[in-house]
């Protein structure tokens, strides 16, 4: 089952998330190589980043021995993805490329079996370039308490329209789950999975991970105001839609290369 919460934390059935604009940094990546010198470079840029987004979403505590972010090859149907292990240990010579049927086309190793998170999102959306999934301890506290997020600092208002909630206990073993939680995601950026984690979806990679560590930061601060509130949510003072709309432009260009540098200089120092 999946569902939504209104901004007030009443429960509503959804099959996905409400409308919106694709959020990402329409970076060159995303744009074909004039010749097979600038493929290269493109394809390498494109494997660091895959490499450096496991190592981020491990070294800022968002999953420890699972996790993984992948990306699309531009133009395709087919996306990088690290092997069976801890996002520390991505490396760039041990990515698989996998098809968005769960197949192995290169690569040497096995790959995750949540698999299908990637490949059935990459075959749902063809404006995704970037996925995240990620067991993020302060997101899981908020859906296994039963609230809804809430905007309550300035990057967590990119998430102002409230995020899909993705009910089902387990894992997403299978090509169905993979497109039950697609569906769940629906147009939006983000899916708070039950006792499990969360998935982030946007237009390339460094965008998607950005904001699976802002929506960490943001639950993290929910659940300390909660804490500081003695429990009563009533008094979380949460923004409004209009203030939240003031600052849409958090998962812009220059925010999500400022914040990109930051993680990436940490998650590469170790």
């Amino acid at each position: 089952m999946s569902g939504h919460y209104d901004c007030g934390g009443s429960a509503r059935t959804s099959r996905g998330a409400a409308p919106r604009a694709s959020i990402g940094v329409r970076s060159r990546l995303m744009t074909a190589p004039a010749d097979r010198s600038g493929a290269s470079a493109e394809a390498s840029a494109l494997r660091h980043d895959v490499v450096l987004a496991n190592r981020i979403i491990e070294r800022f505590g968002l999953s420890n021995v699972f996790g993984h972010a992948s990306a699309r090859i531009p133009g395709t149907g087919r996306f990088l993805l690290p092997t069976r292990r801890s996002p520390r240990f991505a490396t760039e010579a041990s990515l698989l490329v996998l098809d968005t049927d769960g197949n192995l086309l290169e690569g040497d190793g096995a790959p995750n079996s949540e698999l299908w998170i990637h490949a059935r999102g990459y075959a749902a959306r063809a404006d995704i370039g970037g996925i995240v999934h990620a067991h993020a301890p302060a997101c899981i506290c908020l859906t296994q308490i039963g609230l809804p997020h809430r905007v309550v600092h300035n990057q967590g208002a990119v998430f102002a329209d409230c995020i899909a909630e993705y009910e089902r206990i387990g894992l997403i073993r299978s090509r169905q789950l993979g497109e039950e939680l697609a569906q769940a995601l629906g147009s939006g950026l983000a899916v708070m999975m039950r006792g499990h984690g969360i998935t982030t979806a946007a237009a390339d990679l460094r965008t998607a991970t950005v904001a699976a560590c802002f929506l960490e930061e943001s639950a993290a601060l929910q659940l300390r105001m909660l804490a500081a509130a003695g429990g009563d949510a009533a008094r979380v003072r949460s923004f409004t839609r209009e203030q939240a709309e003031r600052l849409n432009d958090q998962l812009s260009e220059p925010i999500v290369a400022r914040a990109w540098e930051y993680y990436a200089a940490l998650a590469e120092s170790g």
